[in-house]
């Protein structure tokens, strides 16, 4: 097949839209390496050309076909392209959300009903059956890490504490205790990572659902959509609304709730065993005064 012509950048639409249109007329060996990148197109733009020919079970030298014939002068400015298509659209994806106050005696009175009621909303439309699918991954797992970064920390720390309650020995949060990645190297099969993320996403996020799929681990990725690039190939996807609710800030209600009703349904699939453990826990807090009497 001859190569496109060149184009320049200006000229050019989304590599990942280039090279799905273009499959069709490749060869039959270029439409699968086209596939692969497609696929997987965070690994495309951070490891090197033979690492993903040898994970793609393909020549070194059809990445660079594949390049020419899209048009590009070989894999290094089709790489370059896809890392440019991965940057956020927005420098500022929380300034961007905010409008001016609306002005009147109940102005703020109405945008906070205006949140409440998207919050309920957006709470309503996630899925139970597949949160307790996802739960079940959790109950079997040898043991449990959870990632979320930024202010997805706050929902990964909420989950951590609820399940350690009853499975203290078995649940990590990844970066709790050291580094990242001395976390993201210690995955391994027959665990489960739960990875919490929305727009704009953490590189960390991203970073942790890779090492889990190179792991063999089981991926739950709690986003905001289907698209978001640490929940590609995930085991159990649990979707979230954030962008509804108005304010500066997108929601983070869904994915708590999420992260709550994981834990409750963990525990429920414990049984004796895990009310026993809990029980533990509850003695262990009393003996050492964790908590304060309240007023009766």
């Amino acid at each position: 097949m001859a190569a496109q012509p060149l184009k320049s950048q200006a000229q050019r639409s989304s590599p990942l839209g280039e090279i799905t249109s273009a499959l069709p007329s490749l060869p039959t060996r270029l439409q699968e390496v086209g596939r692969f990148v497609a696929a997987n197109d965070y690994d495309a733009t951070t490891r090197s050309m033979r690492d993903l020919a040898a994970a793609a079970g393909a020549d070194p030298a059809a990445f660079t076909r594949l390049a020419k014939a899209l048009g590009y002068t070989g894999w290094d400015e089709l790489r370059a392209a896809l890392t440019e298509a991965r940057r956020p659209a927005q420098s500022s994806p929380f300034s961007d959300r905010a409008v001016g106050r609306r002005h009147g005696p109940s102005s703020d009175v109405a945008l906070i009903s205006a949140k409440l009621e998207a919050e309920a909303k957006g709470v309503a439309r996630v899925c139970a059956q597949e949160i307790a699918r996802a739960a079940k991954t959790l109950h079997r797992a040898r043991k449990i890490w959870i990632a979320g970064f930024r202010s997805c920390r706050s929902v990964a720390e909420l989950l951590n504490y609820e399940l350690r309650l009853f499975r203290a020995g078995s649940v990590q949060l990844v970066g709790g205790s050291g580094p990242e990645d001395l976390d993201l190297g210690a995955f391994v099969a027959n665990e489960a990572i739960v990875v919490i993320g929305f727009a704009p996403y953490s590189r960390a996020s991203v970073e942790s659902a890779r090492a889990a799929h190179s792991s063999s681990a089981a991926l739950i990725a709690i986003a905001d959509s289907a698209a978001a690039p640490m929940a590609g190939g995930a085991d159990h996807l649990l979707l979230f609304e954030a962008a509804a609710s108005p304010g500066f800030f997108p929601s983070l209600t869904g994915a708590i709730t999420i992260a709550q009703s994981l834990a409750a349904v963990t525990f429920s699939l414990g049984g004796a065993s895990a009310r026993k453990k809990l029980q533990d826990t509850e003695a262990r807090l009393a003996a050492t005064s964790q908590y304060v009497a309240g007023k009766g």
